[in-house]
This record gives structure tokens, C-alpha cells and sequence, in this order.
């Protein structure tokens, strides 16, 4: 995975991991470490010139000025791909001077300056924390004062410094030669710091950046940095995962121990919501781009330091030595964090930008072919519109629009990018689709197991909303171990005789038929001698008890099956091979359960309404929190357009889809603990949404408790990603 999708940034990013693989072996990060430990002093790296030669530095730059005419997008690639070889050198801050220079109004420094910061003949920096004022000198300004700890300051050749005057702040590029440049010794050992001096510098007109303000040169350095943050991340879940798989203690690998597992799978979470949020940050304009740009800082930086920390902690006292590089990275990640300032003021800016109104949406650019396609969809959806009730709800489900994926006549056979254009053009249209709750993880299995008469029996009703389902899967004695099932099957004349009990079976009171497995051979191993069976709710010995939730609600039911007669006819798939059916049940289960807030409202727009009505303004403890669920949110947005991007190109969704199922179930979680601390003493009142405020933001604390526990459990789902996308080792089997 990387912040890029595209074929073209794949490619780029596989260039420079190739170059650098070749032009920055380990003996010359160390010799530069060698270099900041014992003198303190920073030189150019020895790799400087084939660097510039390969057009890295120039990435954003535009051709008129010898660049690439790309953008940030592009180098974030870049460094992020540099970073995870902790590479080093200035390229980071020559390439933050340029896009400052960049954005701002002044033709003329842009064409003096920008040439040689593309080409590598000129290091570039930026003071991102300064005291220094500003006279008036005509057009020109006479500045003194200082600037601490800038990056590549002691090698930078143009200095960016604000200053500050009468007018405000202005910022300004100088020669660094006419500062004074004190090098000091630096946190990273891999690149230099400085502080820089000036007294009475004059700076002429055309080196007055016009237009440049500071918060645009800290949303570019919340970019840039960022990038180099998820690169440092990226380093220290791929070493730590591969070293929990070799690291043999107690006779097995590291890496089969539930605590390291989950500490990595977590590790690999906050590298994908840095990342998502680093890419979205590059694409935004305008008003959002601050917002992202803010969010992204909050995201990335306490990522790489989360990273490395827990890098540390699993390669252990290995780890903790000098030679090993691990410290080298969390150096790093403590560097930038450092030069972009503390997170809670990021946070702080997020919750006003928030709290203000803004957001950013997260919108697909589509190819102009799409158009045809879009208005035939458009045009079938209207006359759609025009119905009514159950009527609109059955013309819906026999075009197809309900679950456009599935193949026809049930589904469309939609293309990703005919399922986007439905989605938008049934949200522009306001129909709402049929609610089929637990039949939406019914259907697909159906459709790829059931026979053709139960196909023509149970769909369509199923896909209208007018069937209810439910599902008899899970037992007293397994829940997350759901092969461990122990209700029998018999074989019986013409059918099958169920007997056991189901619990946590949501909807069963009113559900007209249910999904059920069973053991139908005790002979077989676990996951062998399972079968899946359509069972009537209505049926002879069928036995439904309301279970009460901790919100006074009766949704969960136990249902107890006594000589429950199933005729062959309702067995799905082949007897005795019904937990392949299962898991494709389970799968669809899992990916809508943890796709919104589970009916409880429970949302970041919802929590900000609420934060509007309170009528005071919020403490900076509630603004920090308010802005943890804001970028959180904003993070499973960008992931789950991640998600649809690469489908769009064909490619598999990856990480980004198994991080965004993960961090969905809790997100409902986090923001009803955020809603209810904000209530106060009103928190005492009932949990019953009837109650106004207090009432709805208790009783969606507590129904969210359910969230990470059904459809999988949050431990779960780490295991899962632990081993499907980092490739862990299994747990072992009871008993071996």
C-alpha cells in the first residue's frame, strides 16, 4: 500500500523505492548518522545530484520553471517511498521552500529560485517558528531577528522566514548567506537543524513572497511532513511484522501471540488512516483544504510516533540499541511532530473548522464517458420516482438498484463505476431503498448457492423489504467461534430434524424466516459437517424469547429449535458444506454492520448539531475531543473512497477496505462517549431518545456497546488483519 492509487503514482513509487534501494544503502545512512551524533554538522548526502538528476526535488515545481509540472500528490509519493529508507539529506525541506515560493504571488522570486530548487543547486528551507519583525522600505523590507531550529538550515541555500510588520505577517525568501547559521545538534540523526539569525537584512521586492499567509506554508508543511511521517510509519509496521514472523519465544513466533498481533494490526490501522488522510490533504482546494490539511496533521505525525514506539517494543531489546535503525525512525517521527507543533493545536483547529460549518466531501471525479451511462440511469430512477410505498420498493428491486452488484436478474452486474453513478443518482433522487436488514446478507448468499426455486421464492420479497429475515448462526457456547456450533441436524425422510438453540438472534420476533447452520455430521472436523439450512419461523417447535438489552430494548431474541422440520428443498449449497456458504454470509455481514452507525444516528454531523445547541462554548478538553471523532471520521471517509477508487481501476481494495470495516464499528462508539460527556449533569437522564438531547445521546452510548461485538468481534477483526494483509502467523489449533 502507499498514498498513491493511481498506475502512474505505482509506478513512480516503485521507480524511487528502486533508485534509493541502489543510492542509499544502509552504509550511507549510518555514515550520516555517524556525522550528526559526534559533530553535529550537516552536509549535502553524497546521492544530492542523482537525486535532483531523477526529477525527485521537482515534482511539484511547473515545467516553466524546470519541474515536472505535477503536484503534491506526486511528492508525497515521493517521500513517503524516501522515508521508509530514512533517507537522508534536505530533500523534504528544499521541497516545502518550493511550494511555499510556489503559492505565493511573486513571479519574480519564482523564477529566480524555483530553477534551482528543482535542479538540486540550490537547498532549500523553511522557519516554520520565528521571531522576526519587519520594517518598511518602500516595496522593500529591512528584517532582523531569529528563527530556531529550522530543518536543513545549516545546507539551505534560500531561507523562507515570516516577518512580521505593521502590515501583519509577510513572508519573505532570503540568501542564507545573509543570515547568520548556527548548526544544532539535531534529535535526527539523519538530517540537521539550525538556527538562523538576522540583523537589519535587507530583502528586496522580488524576494517578498506577496500573498503568501501562514496558514497556507503550515497547511503545505502539514502535507509535506505528512508524508514523510507515513513513510516512517510505513518502515516500522513492515519491519515489525516481519521480524514478529521470525522471532521464535515460548516455541513459537512473536508474531502468533494475540498481544503482538493485535499491537501491529493497530500499528497498521494508524498507518492507513495517516495515509488516507496525507493523500485526501494533497487533493483538496480551497476552504477544505485547511481542514484536510489540519486533519492530516493531527493524523500522520502521532502516527509515525505511535509506529515506531510500538516497533521498538516488539522487536524488543534488539531494538533499544544504537545499531539497530528503529531508534532512527522514531527520531525521526519525534522531529516531525516537533516542527509542525503539537497536535492539539492542529486538533484545536479541526474542532473550529468544524464547529464552523466546514467539511469536506468526498467526491469522485468520473470520466466524461460516464455520462451516457448517468443519464439512462437517471432516466429509469425517474419513472421509479414516481411510485409509491411497496410499489416503488418492488420496481426498484427488479431493476436491479437495490444490490446493483449481484449479477441479473437479481442484481445489474454493475461495473464499480455503474454502482457509483446509482449511489448518486438514488441519493439525488431521495428514494430511499428497501430496508432489508438481516436479507442483506441473505441475498448474496442465495444468489451464489441457492437453487433456482429458492432463488425465484425468496429474493425478490427479500430485496423489496417485505420478507424479514433473521439469523440463527451464533449459540451460547459459539459466538465469534461460530464453527464450534453445536445444534444437530438429522437426516430424516424428505428433510432434516434441527434441535439446539441460537442466541443473540437479532429481529427473530417478528423475522418470517431465518438463516440456520447446523452440524449434520459430528464425524467431521470443525469446519467440515456444517449445513445451511432456510428455516420457516413460523414452523412446529420453533420457540422465540425476547432477550432485553442494556438500552431496556428487545431486538437480540434466543430461539430454541425442537424437531424443527426443514425439508430438503431449504438446504443452501451442498450438505455437510455449509460453512463455505456461511463465510460468504459472514462476509457481507461484516461489511454492513461496520458501514455506518447501525441505525443509532450516532454521527459526527449529529454530534456537531448537538455542540450547537448546548449554548456555550465548548472547553478545550471537549474541543480536543470533538476534533478526535472529526478526524476519525474524516479518515473512514477517505479510506472508503480509497476503497472505491481501486475498484474503479480494477485493482483489489486492500488494506485500506479491512481498516475501514475496523474503524467503522467503533466510530458510533467514540461519538456518542464524546455526545454524552458533553451533556454534563443532563447525562442522569434516561436513555430514551424521547427525552430530547440526553435521552437520545444515552440510549446511543449504550445500543453502540453492541457495535464491535456483533459481526465480528474488534479482536476479531485485528486477527484478521494481522494475518490476511500482514501475513502473521495463524493462531494455532486447540490441543496442537
Amino acid at each position: 500500500m502507499a498514498i498513491g492509487l493511481s498506475e502512474e503514482h505505482e509506478a513512480l513509487r516503485e521507480s524511487v523505492t528502486g533508485w534509493a534501494e541502489r543510492a542509499v544503502p544502509a552504509e550511507v545512512v549510518r555514515s550520516t548518522v555517524g556525522v550528526l551524533a559526534d559533530a553535529g554538522t550537516e552536509e549535502r548526502p553524497v546521492f544530492w545530484s542523482a537525486l535532483a538528476g531523477q526529477g525527485l526535488l521537482g515534482l511539484h515545481i511547473p515545467e516553466e520553471y524546470g519541474g515536472s509540472g505535477y503536484g503534491l500528490l506526486e511528492t508525497a509519493v515521493a517521500i513517503e517511498a524516501l522515508s521508509e529508507r530514512v533517507a537522508p539529506g534536505p530533500m523534504v525541506p528544499t521541497v516545502l521552500a518550493g511550494a511555499a515560493i510556489l503559492a505565493s504571488e511573486n513571479k519574480k522570486a519564482q523564477a529566480d529560485l524555483l530553477p534551482g530548487l528543482a535542479d538540486g543547486s540550490l537547498v532549500g528551507a523553511v522557519a516554520l517558528d520565528a521571531q522576526i519583525s519587519g520594517a518598511r522600505d518602500g516595496d522593500a523590507l529591512t528584517i532582523t531577528g531569529a528563527a530556531g531550529f529550522v530543518l536543513g538550515g545549516a545546507v539551505a541555500d534560500a531561507l523562507v522566514l515570516p516577518v512580521t510588520t505593521d502590515a501583519g505577517e509577510e513572508w519573505v525568501a532570503v540568501d542564507a548567506a545573509q543570515a547568520t547559521v548556527t548548526p544544532v545538534k539535531s534529535l535526527d540523526l539523519t538530517r540537521g537543524v539550525a538556527k538562523v539569525e538576522l540583523d537589519g537584512v535587507r530583502v528586496p521586492a522580488e524576494r517578498v513572497l506577496t500573498g503568501l499567509t501562514a496558514t497556507e506554508v503550515r497547511d503545505i508543511a502539514a502535507i509535506v511532513l505528512g508524508a514523510d511521517a507515513v513513510g516512517v510509519a510505513a518502515w516500522c509496521v513492515s519491519a515489525a511484522a516481519d521480524y514478529a514472523k521470525v522471532r521464535v519465544q515460548f516455541g513459537r513466533p512473536i508474531g502468533q501471540f494475540q498481544g503482538v498481533k493485535h499491537k501491529i494490526s493497530r500499528m497498521l490501522v494508524a498507518l492507513e488512516q495517516a495515509r488516507a488522510t496525507v493523500w485526501d490533504a494533497t487533493r483538496a482546494e480551497g476552504a477544505e483544504r485547511g481542514y484536510a490539511a489540519a486533519i492530516a496533521a493531527v493524523m500522520a505525525p502521532d502516527a509515525a510516533v505511535q509506529c515506531a514506539k510500538d516497533a521498538i517494543q516488539t522487536f524488543g531489546g534488539i531494538g533499544y540499541t544504537f545499531e539497530h535503525d528503529a531508534h532512527l525512525y522514531y527520531r525521526r517521527a519525534l522531529t516531525i511532530r516537533a516542527l509542525l507543533g503539537p497536535s492539539s493545536e492542529w486538533s484545536d483547529r479541526v474542532a473550529a473548522l468544524a464547529l464552523d460549518g466546514v467539511s469536506r466531501e468526498m467526491e469522485i471525479d468520473l470520466p466524461e464517458e460516464a455520462e451516457p451511462l448517468r443519464e439512462a440511469i437517471r432516466a429509469e430512477l425517474a419513472e421509479i420516482a414516481a411510485l409509491e410505498g411497496v410499489e416503488q420498493k418492488r420496481a426498484l428491486a427488479k431493476a436491479g438498484f437495490v444490490m446493483p452488484h449481484l449479477p441479473k436478474p437479481w442484481g445489474r452486474a454493475a461495473s464499480p463505476l455503474e454502482q457509483v453513478l446509482i449511489h448518486q443518482e438514488i441519493r439525488a433522487a431521495k428514494i430511499k431503498l428497501p430496508q432489508m436488514i438481516i436479507g442483506a446478507w441473505v441475498v448474496p448468499s442465495l444468489v451464489a448457492y441457492g437453487t433456482p426455486e429458492q432463488q425465484e421464492r425468496f429474493l425478490p420479497s427479500t430485496l423489496s423489504g417485505e420478507l424479514v429475515w433473521c439469523q440463527l448462526f451464533s449459540e451460547p457456547g459459539a459466538g465469534s467461534d461460530l464453527a464450534s456450533l453445536q445444534m444437530k441436524a438429522e437426516k430424516v425422510e424428505g428433510g432434516w430434524k434441527l434441535n439446539g438453540q441460537k442466541i443473540w438472534t437479532s429481529v427473530a420476533h417478528v423475522a418470517e424466516w431465518g438463516i440456520c447452520i447446523a452440524r449434520s455430521d459430528t464425524s467431521k472436523p470443525k469446519h467440515d459437517g456444517i449445513t445451511y439450512f432456510l428455516v420457516d419461523m413460523k414452523a412446529p417447535g420453533v420457540t422465540v424469547r425476547p432477550l432485553t438489552e442494556m438500552t431496556g430494548e428487545n431486538l437480540f431474541n434466543e430461539v430454541f429449535l425442537d424437531d424443527v422440520f426443514v425439508p430438503d428443498e431449504m438446504v443452501v449449497g451442498e450438505v455437510n458444506e455449509g460453512w463455505r456458504v456461511a463465510r460468504n454470509t459472514l462476509s457481507n455481514e461484516r461489511v454492513s454492520l461496520s458501514s455506518g452507525s447501525g441505525g443509532t444516528g450516532a454521527s459526527v454531523p449529529d454530534l456537531l448539531g448537538l455542540a450547537g445547541r448546548l449554548g456555550r462554548e465548548l472547553t478545550a478538553v471537549e474541543r480536543q475531543d470533538l476534533a478526535r471523532v472529526v478526524c476519525e471520521a474524516h479518515s473512514i471517509n477517505a479510506l472508503s473512497l480509497r476503497v472505491t477508487l481501486k475498484q474503479l481501476a480494477g485493482s483489489e481494495p486492500g488494506a485500506d477496505a479491512s481498516v475501514r470495516k475496523l474503524l467503522s464499528t467503533a466510530h458510533a462508539q467514540h461519538v456518542s462517549e464524546v455526545a454524552v460527556s458533553l451533556l454534563g449533569t443532563a447525562a442522569v437522564t434516561a436513555a430514551d431518545w424521547k427525552l430530547g438531547d440526553a435521552g437520545y445521546w444515552n440510549r446511543a452510548v449504550l445500543a453502540t456497546r453492541a457495535m464491535t461485538i456483533y459481526g465480528g468481534t474488534t479482536e476479531v477483526q485485528l486477527n484478521i488483519i494481522a494475518e490476511r494483509m500482514l501475513g502473521l502467523p495463524r493462531d494455532p489449533e486447540p490441543g496442537k
